[in-house]
Parts: C-alpha cells; structure tokens; sequence
C-alpha cells in the first residue's frame, strides 16, 4: 500500500513540475510560420545576422515585401540556441510562451486576463493578438512593442518603443522614445534611459513643433488622445492616397535616430521619410568616449588617433557605444603628449575650469593626474579647460568655431631610457632612412606640384575653365571655413574670396563615400552646362576625403529672403516677372538642353539666388547627379521642404522632369504674393487683400485658397498688396495661371518646363487650368465638417475652426500639401 501511495505521489508531483508539457497547445516549431490573412506579415523563428548565428527568436516581420523587416520580437533577451526544439505554446490558462526544451522558457505573454484562449491569430496590420473563446482579445502584441511603431499602434506613457543593442542584436539598446513626463504632450528620445537628447516639440492640436514633416500627413493620419495629462495616448494610422498605401512604419535605430520609412516598389527599398535627430551626430553617447564621429545620415565611428574600440566585437557588429581606449596598457606618465583634434563640438561631464598663461602650463595641469584625458585651451582668454574620465558626442563643428578653442586629446608616448649600442646603431640607420626619405619626399612633393599643375591644365582644357583647389587654398579663402553664409540638406555654404580678390561661395559636401575620379567626372558634367540663369561652378576640391564645390557669389542672397511680411525687403513686380522667366528658362535648360537631361528635385526660393542686378539663377542644380541614383530618397531625408514636392514622389512613382514644374509652380505662387506657403490667414478676401494681417496665431496652407481664386478669376487676390497699383496686371494674370498649370495633381497636365517660358513670355496663349483634385479636397465642403464657408472670409483652414480629423484628413488626400508647414 505505501508502495502504491508512493507512486501517487510522484505522479502527481511530476503534474506539478512540468503542467505545460502535457497540456500545452502548440502553434509554431521550428521552421513553420505563420502569416496574417493577406501575407502581409508572417510569425515565425528567425536569426537576424544571415544565418550566421544560432540565435533564434520569435518575431514578425513583413512578408509583402523583399527585405527582411522586423517589427516585433519576442524573446529578444533570451534567444533560442536551437531551432528544431523551438517552440510557441498556447497554456491552458492562455499564455504564450517561447521555449526550447520541454522545460527550458525564453519568453511568457503578460495577459490582461487568463480565462484561456482560444486561437492566436496575427493580422494584416502586424499586430499578433490572442482571442479567448468569448471573442474578447486577452493579449496583443501591440501593447507590448519593441523598436518598431507601426499603424494602429498606440504609444502611451506605459507604452515606449527600444532599440535593439546592434543591428544584430535585438537586445534591449540604449535608446528609447517615450511620452515626456511630466506634461505627456510631446515625445523624446532617451540615452540609457535617463539623459534626453531629441524631442519633437510640444503637440500644438495637430502637430509637433520640432517636425515639419508630421504637421499635415501625406498619407498617414496622427492622433493624439488625452494630450498633456497622464493618460496620454498617440497613434497614427494609413490614409490612402488615390487607393496606394505604400508600408510604412516608425523605429527607434540601434543607433539613437527614429526614422519613419516608407516603402518605395520601384526601388525595392524602404525609403526614409523622416528622421529625428537629422544629423546622426547629434545621438548623445553615438561613439562613446573618445569614439569621432563621421558623416550626417549613416552612423560611422573612429576613435581618436592612439586608442581603440574598447570592445572590437561590438564595434564590428555597429555597437560603438562603448568607446575607445589606448592602445597600450601602460601607466599614464608626465612624458605623455597631446593630439590636436582641432575645432570639434564635444561634451565633457567632468570638467575644470581654470585660468593660464599658456597651453604649456594647461598641458602641465592635466599631466599632473592620470584621470585627465584631454584639455582645450583658448588663447584669447587664457581659459583652460581640463577634462576627466570621457569625452562624449566627438564631431566636427557644424560652425567652424567654438568658445573653448581646439580640443587636445592626451595620448601615450614610449618612454625611453638609457640607450644601449645596439640602440645607437639602430637609432643611425633609422637616421639614415630617415634622411633619404626627406629626400625621397621632397621629390614627391615636386612631382605633386607638377601632376597638379597638370591636371588644372587639363581641368581648364576639358572643363571649360572649371579649376582644380586644393584644400589648403578653399581653407585660406574662407578663413579657415569661419564665414558661414547658408546650409543646405548637402553640405555648408562658406564665403570666400580667391587670391586675385575674386568673391566666391564654397561649399562643403558632407555625404559618405565617392571615389576621386567618380566625382571628378560628375563635377566635370556639371561645369560644362553654362547658362545665364544657373549658378556658375567655378571649381572644385577632391583632396582625400574633401570634397568642395566653388560658386560664384551671388550678393543679393536667395529670393526666399525677399517672402517675408513683416521686416524683410520688397521686390517690384518688374524684378519678380523677371526672376519668374529667368527660373524657368534655367530650368527647362537642364530639363530640355543639356546633353543629359537633369532633373533638379528641389526647387524652392531658398534655391534661386540673384545677382547684383537681381538676374535669378538656380543653384544646386548638379547635385541631384552628384548624389546619384538615390537622390530623391536621400532628399527627402534630409531636405524637409516638402510643401514643393509633387504628389506622385510620395506615392513611389518613377520621378520625372514634372517633379521640377511642380516645385516650380509652388514656388510662383510665393512669388506673386510676396509670402511663404504657410502663414497667418487673411481677415478678408473679399475686398481683394488677401494678404493683410490676420492677427492670428493659427497657420494657413495659402495654395488652395490662392489656386481658387486664380480659377474663378480673382487673381488680383494674391498679389502683394506691397505692389499696390505698380504693376502689369496682364502679366500678374499669365504667372498666376502658368502657376495652376504647373501644380495639377496629374503630372500628364503639367506643361514642360519649355512650354512655361512661352506661357510667361506671352508667345503661348494661357487657358483657365482645372482645378487640381488635391486642392479640391482641402478647400470643399465635404472635407470639412464643421467649417464655415463665407464669401467674405474664405474658408477657414485653421485647426481652430474645424473638426480635426476631417482636416487632417481632406490633407492627406492632398498628398502633395502636407509637410511644408513651419512654425515661426
């Protein structure tokens, strides 16, 4: 009998130990998946390295798309070492879990409730959810994200997204985006969880201050639920635009940016519509200490000369966070010395301060403690700087200057002792390689000259006068790069002037990558187009990793200086009729003149720049060629002028030269009415001042309302009321229907750029055009529910007066209206 009472026992505890293995569901093993109804998302166990690791986890990723893109990931602490023995299980009680062993569990769901379930199902919007038997949801996927934020999602204050540790790595990371407590009405992105580096502004009823791209949604619509108080909840969710919806989807990168992407079909690639901080550089502790950062848009570290990635494993895998340090592990010395790493914007959480006479006396306070790693020094006040245990967020400065002075970075140096015979006859022979390497230099240096000289021959033959600088020469004829003049989604403007007094406008590409005979031969491209309407290329730099264009100057600035109301400087209807011809016969030379035909993709005021006799001349109208095939992804990344874009770039058509005419009828618009495309509404329309001061805080898309009062014939409407009666109302009439012609939603109805110098010159006869359906939308009834229309007043555009979704979401069928908006 106790024998029979022992079994029982054992039986019974056995139950205990191990419920799951005898109850438990099974749903997935291995390599099965599971995909959502429209094979838009699939489930299953995958490794994120290309299958070069034993790393498995629980994940769902697209399916409706080519590359790999995973947007939810399990056990993303614990992976899985073996994929034929892992498993997801359903529980009696109605859990997930994530095992590989009958008794080994990586990952368990956290239920609002455990009545069991009854099917686990994912659905086309990437959200895996479990269904109980009643029908209710007891679990979802989207409550508890990961890295990726996608459409139906809600960020909440419990509710924040995580980067993976690398690329690789699915880890939990160092950064994160949360709601900002303890307002909740903005987000922000966080470096270990406590140090907040980027924020997107305070949510102002439709929009955050810090992103322009996000206050009038192409194709998405953003809601912010119970902004400012605890329970604070935003999403966002599809608008399609003319029945396309192209994936889209936000993530946090390992690398500190959120980025939200789109997917392009013809390029076969996720496209960044966005991205916050824009320069990558700006991720606080990106390179850890002592780690340089380089570039804008891609991450990419070294450390400073004499140390090394602390961690060579995570630093291969794109983990740089962790830093450098020296190469050798002997004890600091007094004998140690300092590299320059000049003019550099940096962060030092431990710094002193102090007063000295010179950077020797600096160097010798520092020297003093083996915890000081670097100093700066500024000679004009004799203030140093001594820095201990790191040195973080190393980069170039975008300014060229800094009030500390160069940053020193102290570094090991050999000791030497008593030097031996042997020492001395080596010390002779390295003397004596020495003196023929000077020697071997020298003539280099000769041949060097000589090569240059050359090519600058060849470059005046062949380029028609295009010269070869050296970096040295731009350096000295910008004073060291210390007079910015402008800054552009590609590099910054410097002004400068050439030995033989010449005044010029260097610019200083900052893009990765292409090699010296690559961009030399672009740049020869670009110097042999010669028009009196483009911004001459006078030269160029390609020295190392240098890589500077030369302009002539233009003295009268960008034509967006001139589209101010208040404060800014006017221009006579002659000057703005002759910057509208002159635009466009600049442009339709690169549409339809040049050998290879060259679409600009950023037309806009801060791109026309005027002469001394106000002579309009398109600038940066090579670089959609010397950014090669990706411009326009790279563009829209990086530019945010997206109120001149054309609606079908959004949708992920091919782009053609119609893009260009588009920007360019956006851009005459602004040009008749002495205004940018966002501002103040007007207090009346009817009396034929469109442009008086509303007095209002709210902002107005002007395009729609300005496109409609072209087509019933109010065209006087738009004009500058500073023109008064001083100007030729014939012509006012042509540009402003060549500027409706030009912004139709079907690119098909656009006139070519050829043709719009004829309609401006009056050679072409200039119909009444339709109204764009796009416009259409934001200015009809329907759209808007809860918006007064009135002859006297226009239509209200103002979040104030209408009904918020219904605004926002007659924009996002105007794809092309949305993120131009700029709070000022």
């Amino acid at each position: 009998m106790s024998l029979l009472a022992s079994s029982l026992t054992f039986f019974f505890l056995s139950l205990l130990a191990f419920p799951s293995s005898l109850a438990n569901r099974l749903v997935l093993r291995g390599h099965d998946t599971l995909p959502s109804q429209n094979r838009t998302f699939e489930l299953g166990f995958f490794t994120f390295n290309g299958g070069q690791s034993n790393h498995y986890y629980l994940a769902v990723r697209y399916a409706s798309v080519p590359l790999p893109t995973y947007v939810w990931v399990a056990n993303r602490e614990k992976p899985s070492k073996n994929l034929a023995d892992s498993t997801l299980e359903i529980t009696e009680t109605g859990l997930l879990l994530v095992k590989d062993s009958p008794t080994s569990i990586l990952w368990q769901s956290t239920n609002l409730e455990t009545s069991g379930a009854a099917q686990l199902k994912l659905l086309d919007s990437g959200n895996l959810i479990l269904v109980t038997h009643e029908g209710s949801v007891s679990w979802q996927s989207f409550d508890f994200p990961t890295d990726a934020w996608l459409p139906g999602m809600n960020l909440t204050r419990t509710r924040s997204l995580v980067s993976w540790r690398s690329p690789t790595d699915p880890s939990p990371g160092l950064y994160s985006l949360r709601l900002r407590p303890p307002g909740y009405g903005e987000f922000e992105l966080l470096f270990n969880n406590s140090r907040s580096y980027w924020t997107t502004g305070r949510w102002t009823g439709d929009s955050f201050l810090n992103i322009p791209e996000m206050m009038i949604p192409y194709l998405y619509l953003f809601h912010f639920v119970n902004p400012f108080t605890p329970t604070a909840s935003f999403g966002f969710r599809e608008k399609p635009l003319n029945g396309l919806s192209p994936p889209t989807y936000f993530r946090v990168e390992p690398y500190g940016q959120v980025r939200q992407y789109t997917w392009w079909s013809q390029a076969g690639s996720w496209n960044i519509f966005w991205s916050g901080p824009k320069n990558v550089c700006d991720v606080h502790g990106l390179c850890g200490s002592l780690g340089v950062c380089q570039g804008e848009t891609t991450p990419k570290c070294e450390c400073v000369s004499g140390f090394k990635p602390l961690d060579d494993g995570r630093w291969a895998s794109g983990d740089y966070s962790g830093g450098c340090r020296q190469k050798t592990d002997s004890l600091c010395d007094k004998s140690d010395g300092f590299v320059d790493m000049g003019v550099m914007s940096f962060e030092a959480p431990n710094a002193r301060s102090s007063q000295s006479k010179s950077r020797s006396n600096c160097e010798t306070t520092c020297l003093s403690s083996c915890d000081c790693i670097g100093l700066s020094f500024d000679q004009r006040t004799s203030s140093c700087k001594n820095f201990y245990g790191s040195i973080l967020n190393l980069h170039n400065s975008s300014s060229g200057t800094s009030v500390d002075g160069n940053l020193y970075v102290r570094v090991q140096r050999e000791q030497s002792g008593k030097k031996s015979s042997r020492q001395i006859l080596t010390g002779t022979i390295i003397g004596a390689i020495a003196f023929l390497g000077l020697i071997v230099a020298t003539l280099l240096v000769l041949l060097n000259r000589r090569q240059k000289k050359k090519l600058q021959e060849d470059g005046f033959i062949h380029a028609l006068n295009l010269q070869l600088f050296s970096y040295k020469e731009l350096q000295l004829a910008t004073r060291g790069f210390s007079e910015k003049v402008g800054h552009g989604g590609f590099g910054t403007v410097f002004q400068g002037e050439l030995p033989d007094s010449t005044l010029v406008a260097v610019k200083r590409l900052e893009r990765p990558g292409s090699g010296e005979k690559e961009f030399r031969a672009e740049v020869s491209t670009i110097g042999n187009i010669q028009h009196v309407n483009l911004v001459r290329l006078r030269g160029f730099c390609s020295e190392n990793s240098h890589r500077l264009l030369v302009y002539e100057l233009m003295p009268n600035g960008a034509l967006s200086s001139y589209l101010r109301k208040e404060g800014g400087p006017s221009l006579s209807w002659e000057v703005r009729f002759r910057i509208a011809v002159g635009t466009a016969k600049g442009i339709a030379y690169l549409h339809e003149e040049c050998r290879d035909c060259i679409i600009h993709c950023d037309i806009k005021p801060e791109n026309i720049l005027l002469d001394a006799s106000f002579t309009a001349k398109v600038s940066d109208f090579g670089l959609a060629k010397l950014m090669g095939r990706d411009f326009s992804r790279v563009l829209a990344t990086m530019r945010g002028t997206w109120g001149y874009v054309a609606p079908e770039w959004i949708s992920g058509v091919a782009i053609t030269t119609k893009a260009d005419v588009y920007s360019y009828g956006m851009t005459l618009l602004e040009l008749i009415s002495g205004r940018r495309n966002v501002e103040a509404p007007p207090q009346s329309a009817g009396d034929g001042g469109c442009c008086e001061e509303a007095g209002e805080k709210e902002k107005w898309f002007f395009p729609p309302w300005a496109a409609r009062q072209i087509i019933e014939g109010n065209w006087t409407a738009i004009v500058d009321k500073r023109l008064g009666n001083a100007c030729n109302m014939e012509e006012v009439r042509r540009v402003a229907m060549v500027a409706v012609w030009c912004i139709q939603d079907d690119e098909g109805s656009r006139p070519s750029m050829g043709m719009v110098v004829k309609m401006l010159e009056g050679l072409v006869e200039v119909s009444v055009p339709p109204t764009p359906k796009l416009l259409q939308a934001l200015v009809s009834g329907e759209s808007f529910r809860g918006v007064k229309a009135d002859s006297s007043t226009g239509d209200s555009l103002s979040g104030a007066n209408a009904d918020s979704e219904s605004f926002t979401g007659a924009v996002s069928s105007a794809a092309n209206m949305n993120v131009n908006v700029v709070v000022r």
